[in-house]
C-alpha cells in the first residue's frame, strides 16, 4: 500500500477522486469547490472587526469549510512531501529537454535552481516572473470571477458558459505563457 501512496498516481484514479469532490460539496453541503475565495475569508477571521467593510462577514458560516479544505490540502501537500516521498525523480525528460534548450540546467530539487533562489527573486527576471505573474494571477481570478478550480471543476461540471469561457482563457494564457512568455523572459 506504501508503495502505491508514494509513487504519482495515474490520471485514471486521481482525476475520478478530484472530480468528485464537486458532487460531493453541492450533496453535502450545496457549497461550490473554489480555493481563490480563501484570501477574503483568511483575512476577515484575523480582522473580524476592524478594517473594510468587504471583510465584516460571518467569515465562518460562509467560508469555514472552505479554509478547512485549504489545510486539508496544504495538510495532505506536506504529508505527500514528507511520509509518502519518493525519491525518485518524476519522469519529464521532455520538459527538462525544453528547459534545458532554454538555458536552465539544474534540476537536482523540485523546481530549476536558476529560477527559484534567492539571489534569482531578486533579480529582474525574477522579480518579472514573481511580480508580474502573481499580477497576472490575481487579476485574471479577479476578472474571471474565480480561480481554476473553481471554474475548472465546478464551473464546467455545470456548463456553464463564463466557466467554459474562463477555462479557455486560462488554457490560451498557459500556451502563451509557455510558448512565448517564458522563452522571452529567460533569453
Amino acid at each position: 500500500m506504501m508503495e502505491f501512496l508514494a509513487r504519482p498516481w495515474p490520471w485514471y484514479v486521481a482525476g475520478p477522486l478530484v472530480g468528485l469532490m464537486v458532487p460531493l460539496l453541492l450533496l453535502l453541503g450545496n457549497k461550490l469547490f473554489g480555493i481563490s475565495s480563501n484570501l477574503r475569508h483568511a483575512c476577515a477571521a484575523v480582522l473580524p472587526t476592524r478594517g473594510l467593510d468587504y471583510f465584516r462577514y460571518d467569515w465562518r458560516r460562509e467560508g469555514g469549510w472552505n479554509l478547512a479544505l485549504a489545510l486539508g490540502i496544504i495538510g495532505g501537500g506536506l504529508l505527500a512531501g514528507t511520509v509518502l516521498r519518493n525519491p525518485q525523480p518524476v519522469a519529464i525528460a521532455a520538459t527538462v529537454a525544453d528547459l534545458q534548450r532554454l538555458g536552465l540546467h539544474d534540476f537536482r530539487g523540485l523546481v530549476p535552481a536558476e529560477l527559484f533562489n534567492w539571489p534569482a527573486l531578486l533579480s529582474g527576471r525574477g522579480l518579472a516572473l514573481v511580480v508580474g505573474g502573481g499580477f497576472l494571477v490575481g487579476f485574471g481570478t479577479a476578472y474571471a470571477g474565480g480561480c481554476t478550480s473553481g471554474h475548472a471543476l465546478t464551473g464546467v461540471a455545470d456548463l456553464q458558459k463564463p466557466s467554459m469561457l474562463a477555462m479557455a482563457a486560462f488554457f490560451v494564457g498557459g500556451i502563451i505563457g509557455t510558448w512565448v512568455l517564458l522563452p522571452l523572459i529567460l533569453a
